[in-house]
């Protein structure tokens, strides 16, 4: 009697595994654009000097320069970080000694800061007065949005849909009727912008910069039920 009870039991567990095995699994990615309304700038000062402390007193100047003309112009001290503070010898290969090895004939400094513009409409101008008072290291400039999270949210629900269309085709397609959704993986959220702004762009007159659109993207991966 125990072992029909038992064979009773695998058997009616046969159906419940077959069922819970028939599942559809797509990858739904969302796209969205938007105007981004900040910009990240990444600049510095290089100075060059015969001794170590000169070129760090003469960097020093500089970037205080810079770090009031950024005051002037509305740069909250949040917006400003130090990212790179280096020194460095200059070498001479040219050497004159007896053994013949490269001397240092003098030493640069270099400090560079990440700053945050949060009103685009001065962009351009920012970059002419840190450009006038000392800054004269570029290493590129960034838009983005001060608040993410609403088109993160967008492109989430985008990714949603994609995800959707994608497994209804492919349950017509099969000949099955789409079940319910049985789970969601969220997936990386990216934002893709126009990187630009190299040194030998910097002009005496305002910059002019162009902001264009920012993509941001979302990914997910859904699993659906076939329905019975």
């Amino acid at each position: 009697m125990r072992n029909v009870i038992v064979a009773l039991v695998l058997l009616m567990a046969v159906p419940v595994m077959a069922q819970e095995s028939r599942r559809i699994v797509v990858n739904g990615h969302g796209v969205i654009e938007t105007v981004p309304d900040m910009a990240t700038i990444s600049m510095g000062v290089v100075s060059e000097a015969k001794t170590a402390g000169a070129a760090m007193a003469k960097n020093t100047d500089a970037l205080e320069g810079v770090l009031l003309q950024l005051a002037e112009a509305g740069i909250e001290s949040r917006d400003i970080q130090t990212n790179n503070l280096s020194l460095s010898p200059r070498w001479d290969n040219r050497s004159s000694s007896v053994s013949g090895q490269p001397q240092i004939n003098g030493f640069i400094a270099t400090n560079t800061v990440s700053v945050r513009v949060r009103d685009l409409a001065q962009l351009g101008k920012v970059l002419d007065a840190v450009v006038q008072n000392g800054a004269n290291s570029f290493n590129g400039l960034s838009f983005g949005l001060q608040d993410m999270e609403p088109a993160r949210n967008e492109a989430r629900v985008a990714a949603i849909k994609d995800a959707m269309a994608k497994a209804q085709l492919y349950a017509t397609a099969a000949g099955v009727e789409l079940g319910d959704v049985v789970s969601i993986s969220d997936g990386a959220v990216r934002s893709v912008g126009p990187v630009m702004m190299q040194a030998d762009m910097m002009r005496s007159a305002a910059v002019p910069v162009a902001q264009g659109e920012l993509s941001v993207t979302a990914d997910v991966t859904v699993v659906f039920g076939v329905a019975e």
